[in-house]
């Protein structure tokens, strides 16, 4: 008793402790919560994202749902509704590979120090993985598939079951894949990951394109008539998939494909709180690796491929950022898939030109451009060995020598491939040459931009150019482009003229007069750039420490 006469009152965490299960849940969407409220007080620009971002979810969802509302009844409503529900459970699958910091709770080991159960985390984690626009974005497509599909009272009935059981079975999707490869998400090559998300971005872009064209010529939705046979089948789409069949009059398929989606249900449930136990127990290794002996171990071999002195060693520098810098990466990447899957896409949709090969030159050479801004406030140890504009010529060339590592086999197979396809192998030479004219000119004018026009590239977040330094990026970029275009006016020239004049049995020498062309424009822009870059050091320093 206490001098008042009352008793004593319990502390907050014996109280807490004693309120069960249910406090861990609303603990966990309070601390949802909070995040999200005190990540929109970090600033005005990253708040005006939010809600931008947010109002156009809300109105993408909106409009779907609109236009489901509208295929209610028809005949291919189902096939959108089932179509439509497995494409939004893939990406709530792929979406915590590539965004893992887009939702702190998705990373449990923050919680491994506290006296939590897996079953009670489960269950709070699933209920406060329900706030947010994703959830709400989610819902609608349901709710507007399952009014769809739905024929008659005991279709509502079901549907009334099938859509929270579809929100949870992508919920849980998305955590069962977050938890099993957080390890990896907050690691190096998770990081890559994240910064990749706009190349899935682009490419899937690409693939709905490619897929909508190929509808429209296929005879429309219909066509896709037996692709949502088989995925009508596949949870969380076969709860939609249950609707329909109710409304048919296909009880027992209807019950087998609720069954269906209630057993992924509890099989990810399951298999999350295993994920949970073994991330919460488990120690974490990613260090031993690097403290085991490093007695035996020899040097790659790649380096006994490549020149001996500065170049060599500078050409390894740019090839290691490429493989081990997630921006680099990012970029290389990038250029890679959107050289091969323009020229391709567009053979394969019946409109594309042999010519159209040139754009992985194009792409690749963009690499060439703000060299030094890769470096960040490292470059220092670079302008120490650059005594001279020799030094400087060095340095350049072997930088351009290891992009021509990569650009020039990968510009060549996509040469091959483009005109394999079109069957246009009498313009391969004259398209090769004309893309090694490109690829040279291009190599030119990033090494004079890389000296005139060197910005950061900040190594955290998603941008590629530090604040202030916009201008520079796109007149580096840009004017390059123009430049090397320019650059290559001469070799354009000589083909126009070839097939102008009706001499297109010499169109091959095309090849050569494009490589040598385009290995003379590299020499001299290499020189031109090198003085200026000499020059330039202290400049280039504090451009390129901005991020």
């Amino acid at each position: 008793m206490s001098g008042d006469g009352r008793a004593p009152q319990a502390p907050p965490a014996i109280e807490e402790r004693s309120a069960g299960p249910s406090s861990v849940t609303r603990t966990l969407i309070r601390l949802k919560l909070a995040l999200l409220r005190n990540g929109l007080r970090q600033s005005a620009g990253r708040r005006a994202a939010y809600i931008a971002s947010v109002a156009a979810a809300l109105l993408v969802a909106v409009l779907q749902l609109l236009g489901l509302v509208l295929l209610h009844g028809t005949t291919h409503a189902p096939t959108v509704a089932v179509v439509l529900t497995a494409v939004l459970a893939l990406g709530w699958a792929v979406l915590p590979l590539f965004f893992p910091s887009g939702d702190e709770t998705l990373d449990p080991t923050r919680l491994v120090m506290l006296p939590l159960r897996p079953d009670p985390l489960v269950r709070g984690l699933l209920v406060s993985s329900l706030v947010g626009v994703g959830p709400l974005f989610t819902l609608c497509l349901a709710a507007g598939s399952g009014y769809a599909v739905a024929r008659g009272a005991a279709a509502g009935v079901v549907a009334v079951l099938a859509v929270p059981l579809t929100v949870l079975t992508c919920v849980a999707l998305a955590r069962t894949v977050a938890a099993a490869n957080t390890r990896l998400l907050t690691s190096r090559k998770g990081r890559d990951l994240a910064v990749l998300s706009g190349l899935v971005i682009a490419i899937g872009a690409q693939l709905v394109n490619f897929g909508a064209q190929r509808l429209g010529s296929a005879g429309g939705v219909g066509a896709l008539d037996p692709v949502a046979d088989v995925l009508r089948w596949v949870p969380p789409a076969s709860a939609i998939g249950a609707v329909a069949a109710t409304g048919e009059g296909s009880y027992g398929t209807a019950v087998i494909q609720l069954v269906l989606c209630v057993a992924a249900l509890a099989g990810l449930l399951v298999l999350w709180r295993r994920a949970l136990t073994r991330l919460m127990t488990a120690p974490d290794g990613s260090t031993l690796q690097a403290a085991e002996p490093t007695r035996g171990r020899r040097e790659p071999s790649g380096r006994r491929l490549l020149p001996s002195g500065r170049t060599g060693t500078v050409m390894e520098r740019s090839l290691r950022y490429v493989w081990r810098d997630p921006k680099t990466k990012a970029a290389w990447v990038t250029s890679l898939a959107i050289g091969l899957i323009v020229p391709v896409f567009n053979a394969l949709q019946g409109t594309g030109s042999v010519y159209f090969a040139c754009f992985a030159a194009g792409m690749l050479g963009i690499q060439m451009y703000n060299q030094f801004g890769q470096d960040t406030s490292a470059f220092w140890m670079v302008a120490m060995t650059i005594a001279s504009p020799r030094d400087a010529y060095v340095e350049l060339r072997a930088r351009a020598l290891a992009l021509l590592v990569i650009t020039l086999p990968y510009a060549t197979l996509v040469t091959l491939v483009t005109t394999a396809m079109l069957g246009a192998w009498g313009d391969l030479a004259e398209v090769l040459g004309i893309s090694f004219a490109l690829l040279g000119a291009m190599l030119a004018t990033g090494a004079w931009s890389s000296a005139r026009f060197p910005y950061s590239i900040p190594q955290e977040g998603y941008k590629n150019v530090a604040p202030g330094q916009a201008g520079l990026a796109w007149i580096s970029i840009f004017g390059g482009m123009v430049a090397a275009a320019l650059l290559c006016a001469p070799v354009l020239a000589l083909a126009i003229g070839l097939h102008a004049t009706g001499a297109d049995a010499w169109s091959w020498l095309l090849l050569p007069v494009g490589a040598a062309y385009g290995a003379a424009v590299t020499l001299l822009g290499l020189r031109m750039a090198a003085p200026r870059t000499a020059a330039r050091l202290p400049e280039i320093l504090t451009a390129v420490s901005k991020g």
